[in-house]
């Protein structure tokens, strides 16, 4: 389960940037996450919960934004949105399809005191 992992690296950065813009506590993070991220929203949420325990960020709310995915599709030499990687493209069929958007994870905003 990588999203454990995930959610220790996002606490981390919490508390990397608590210490930088001295906050002392995390209500609500706000997190960009791309349909071909990698990423299964409902097992991140709950490993953020248990990873948050006891930190700058218990009690956190955890908001996802979904970014849907797109790629250029070389013959068309077009944006085509994608669902997941190795889908074809909606207009041609063509699997020459280069990923250029929602394949990232990031934290996007944060309510802090």
């Amino acid at each position: 389960m990588h999203e454990m992992s995930l959610c220790e690296s996002i606490l981390q950065t919490l508390e990397q940037q608590a210490q930088a813009q001295r906050y002392r506590k995390v209500k609500t993070v706000w997190l960009e996450i791309g349909a071909l991220a990698g990423v299964e929203t409902d097992a991140l949420r709950f490993c953020f919960d248990m990873v948050v325990r006891g930190s700058l960020a218990d009690q956190a709310k955890l908001e996802i934004i979904d970014i849907p995915g797109q790629a250029w599709c070389l013959p068309c030499a077009k944006n085509v949105a994608v669902q997941q990687l190795y889908d074809e493209c909606p207009l041609c069929g063509s699997h020459q399809l280069q990923i250029n958007g929602g394949d990232q994870m990031r934290i996007k905003e944060l309510e802090v005191e």
